[in-house]
């Protein structure tokens, strides 16, 4: 079953497609249904994806396409009616040119197809995540040479993420299981060549070793700092050490 905003957000997007070959922007969306935030057109789009209306075309700006639309719309024109005719007044939605649509809607939900409802679980768990690149394992016990296969990508919810680019390492040993990273892990990692005292972080070693370990610089020193008491803090010129970015979530799967 659609809502009607729903409905109405459907209807934009199919006649903005095909009235400009591109989906309507979420500003344009949130005008167009009167919603305050859009955080709402958010949680529209994955209820139309979660139904198999709707399909987003992650990493790439305005990307929605339209799957299929409620079977009434086609009724209402008869045999052969075309979805780029139905206008957003139609479905009691804001014109571009900003009049009032009708006062009156027919359907208050209409009924959808959930046979695609499995699919549709996928749909909305990838609607508030992004796919990163995992690179290998890395060592939280021993240094070990990153492992880089570009064609592994890990599914990462959006919300453990900030501003920059991110990749995924899993972790293998336990030197690091007294800041609660365990083996088997997977380490999301924020890509850069600084960090603070005290944070985690990817670290090169003689351009070969890349190592998870906690961060404590004084000088010219950099000491590579465990957190297992078995193991030994490591410590080098700063030249022999280039960071490869810092530790900012962490996955784990359980069995």
């Amino acid at each position: 079953m659609l809502t009607r905003k729903q409905y109405q957000l459907l209807t934009v997007i199919d006649q903005h497609l095909r009235s400009t070959g591109f989906s309507p922007s979420f500003e344009e969306m949130k005008e167009a249904l009167g919603l305050k935030s859009k955080s709402g057109v958010h949680r529209l789009i994955s209820a139309l994806e979660e139904r198999g209306f709707l399909r987003r075309r992650h990493h790439r700006a305005r990307a929605l396409e339209v799957l299929r639309l409620p079977e009434d719309i086609a009724a209402a024109s008869g045999p052969g009616h075309d979805a780029a005719s139905v206008s957003p007044a139609a479905a009691g939605v804001a014109s571009p040119s900003g009049l009032s649509p009708p006062a009156s809607f027919a359907p208050n939900v209409i009924r959808g197809d959930f046979s695609a409802r499995l699919q549709g679980v996928r749909a909305a768990s990838a609607a508030s995540a992004v796919q990163l690149p995992l690179y290998g394992r890395i060592a939280a016990g021993l240094p070990i040479e990153a492992l880089r296969d570009h064609g592994t990508l890990i599914e990462v919810p959006v919300a453990l993420l900030g501003n920059g680019e991110h990749y995924a390492l899993e972790v293998a040993g336990d030197s690091m299981i007294d800041a609660g990273i365990l083996d088997g892990d997977t380490a999301i990692i924020r890509r850069g060549e600084g960090a603070e005292n005290g944070q985690i972080v990817v670290a090169l070693i003689d351009e070969s070793e890349v190592t998870l370990k906690r961060l404590r610089q004084r000088g010219n020193s950099i000491a590579l700092e465990p957190a297992n008491a078995r193991h030994e803090t490591r410590i080098f010129p700063a030249e022999r050490v280039r960071l490869q970015g810092r530790l900012v979530a962490l996955l784990r799967r359980y069995a």
